[in-house]
């Protein structure tokens, strides 16, 4: 029944329509015939779903593939049946016996067809996310298991679903199919540029990634799942489909105890953490998320903290980054053990009245060929000009900001993290990277906004409506700022014309004083005014006072080591300046 094009393009994996041909379809005369792409399959049987009987045998198509000797016949994967008594359409079931290693047949596996489903995306979903509004798109795009039909016919699988608009064809590969990228073509939803798929059988704890034809016929490197909520443990790459969202605590309310506590008028003291080194095991392994649950929180509350605040938690591939090169941005890192894990820390910080902030980097995003880079042969996530889409700094991408589907992306990121592990808010990193085009760039090497100026406005908006967003939907937690430049109303609403965070970081006060106490004490009279300075602008935004890990890193040495003096001339340093801290308006 099928014409050659058709099963050339199968056995090529460039068909760009496989649903209209694989699957069952009627011919011309209304008998039914069923196709199945099976590469590596030595038999496939066809079975009633309802009476589990055999109605028929599928019979693999031969093949002479380019370069193939003359004469010599290889199997394409393509199973076709014809079922002349059969008119009504019904739910079949493949048995498949699978070629081993001798070429021989091996066990039988009864199996339901990906190509018996129709769309499951909902057509409105799609929309919103073409327009970039879609409040929470990881529910519709990633890996997520579900079961469809009922009774006999019910089959358990996951739908795949990923961004990709300039790519020629999408497969999802991985554990399911022995990581071929015939297997499971994807289906295309028009204008939306997304692809999806129903895989039956795949389940939680399954790896994959997809496998994409760029717009030119390239085929390109294996692609993590930007939408992935889980993740391999470096240096695998793969994404991992997660357990349901309910399973993990979704849409979890701070409890009003929790949004009391973050209000402006209460107490901060944040404890800053680098969870992968605040304690090790003894041969290197990191602690788990519950392992950390049993000891952080109570050490950070005996100390007098009211916070603790993780540097980045989602995924990323190199440990020297501290996770600020992020490759999974609704995915927590492997390194501590699964997401649930996560929650049950943060429902320990919080039975010891701390709240939980998260660092959350949508500034940039590391160049890996597995990760967002050139997602679909195109500059998909990131500027396509380098004087826009490259920060020099760190050596990374920066996202598209005027880009819709990108600003949902990222919107939903921050939605993610707070809605569904119900953590107090969010530090958002370098947000002075986000807001200049010129920044870290000379005259020449950046590219004017639509009126000329040196402002990213795309940034801006995606901040204001991160900012309002949460505000809607979370109320009581909070976001923070690191943002180093004297740009207006950083911590000022959304509807007053400012970036709607609820704090800044200062990080001019934390300069100028550091300063101050790193000189000898007989120099000091001279620079008074670095102590000073602070207080004339104090009140300009609502401040945190950060001494941070960027104050103790690339050679700069502890704190401790900063001040002038012998030990114990060190020490009363160190001690006056923090009481300087604490005296000083602004969170700590």
């Amino acid at each position: 029944m099928l014409d050659d094009a058709d099963w050339q393009a199968l056995q090529d994996a460039r068909h760009p329509d496989p649903f209209a041909v694989l699957g069952m379809h009627a011919d011309a005369r209304g008998d039914l015939w069923v196709r199945a792409l099976l590469p590596g399959a030595a038999e496939v049987v066809l079975h009633d779903a309802k009476t589990g009987k055999r109605v028929g045998t599928l019979l693999e198509r031969e093949s002479r593939n380019e370069g193939q000797a003359q004469g010599q016949q290889a199997g394409s994967g393509l199973f076709e049946g014809w079922l002349p008594r059969r008119r009504q359409p019904f739910d079949y079931r493949l048995r498949v016996r699978w070629r081993g290693p001798d070429g021989t047949p091996g066990p039988a596996q009864l199996l339901a067809d990906a190509y018996r489903y129709g769309p499951l995306l909902d057509d409105v979903d799609l929309h919103f996310l073409a327009e970039g509004t879609h409040l929470r798109p990881w529910t519709v795009l990633g890996a997520h298991a579900l079961t469809l039909g009922e009774g006999v016919y019910a089959v358990d699988g996951v739908r795949f679903a990923v961004w990709a608009p300039h790519a020629r064809r999408v497969s999802v590969v991985g554990d399911f199919n022995a990581w071929n990228g015939h297997r499971h073509p994807m289906r295309h939803r028009g204008g939306s540029g997304v692809w999806e798929l129903f895989v039956p059988h795949a389940a939680p704890g399954d790896r994959y990634k997809f496998e994409l034809l760029g717009p030119d016929g390239t085929l390109l490197p294996l692609k993590a799942d930007p939408y992935a909520r889980q993740a391999e443990l470096r240096p695998g790459t793969a994404s991992i489909v997660a357990a349901p969202l309910a399973a993990t605590g979704s849409a979890r309310p701070l409890p009003p105890a929790r949004a009391a506590a973050n209000a402006r008028g209460a107490p901060m003291a944040i404890y800053e953490v680098h969870a992968p080194s605040w304690r090790r095991h003894p041969d290197g392994r990191f602690w788990s998320w519950d392992e950390l649950g049993r000891e952080l929180p109570a050490y950070a509350a005996g100390l007098g903290f009211t916070h603790v605040q993780l540097l980045p938690v989602s995924e990323h591939p190199f440990d020297g980054s501290w996770g600020y090169q992020t490759t999974g941005m609704y995915a927590p890192s492997a390194r501590f053990g699964p997401p649930e894990g996560l929650v049950r820390f943060i429902d320990a910080c919080h039975a010891h009245g701390l709240g939980v902030l998260v660092d959350w980097v949508p500034a940039h995003f590391p160049s890996d060929a597995h990760a967002l880079a050139r997602f679909d042969g195109t500059a998909l996530y990131e500027y396509a000009d380098p004087r826009e889409g490259f920060h020099r700094d760190w050596n990374t991408l920066i996202y598209n900001f005027a880009r819709h589907e990108v600003r949902n992306f990222l919107a939903g990121s921050a939605l993610y993290w707070v809605e569904h592990f119900g953590v107090d808010g969010l530090r958002v990193d370098a947000v002075a990277s986000m807001l200049y085009r010129d920044y870290s760039r000379e005259e020449g090497q950046w590219v004017p906004n639509v009126h000329g100026g040196r402002e990213n406005l795309e940034a801006i908006a995606l901040l204001r409506r991160v900012n309002e967003v949460l505000g809607a939907q979370c109320p009581g937690a909070i976001t923070v700022a690191e943002e180093s430049t004297a740009f207006p109303r950083v911590s000022a609403p959304t509807w007053a014309g400012g970036l709607g965070f609820h704090y800044k970081w200062n990080m001019g006060w934390m300069n100028d004083t550091l300063r101050y106490v790193g000189e000898d004490p007989v120099h000091r009279r001279w620079h008074h005014e670095r102590m000073t300075f602070g207080l004339v602008y104090a009140f300009s935004e609502n401040f945190v006072l950060p001494l941070s890990h960027d104050e103790v890193v690339h050679g700069k040495g502890t704190l401790l080591g900063r001040m002038p003096g012998d030990d114990w001339q060190r020490f009363a340093n160190l001690r006056a300046y923090y009481g300087f801290m604490w005296g000083h308006p602004g969170k700590k």
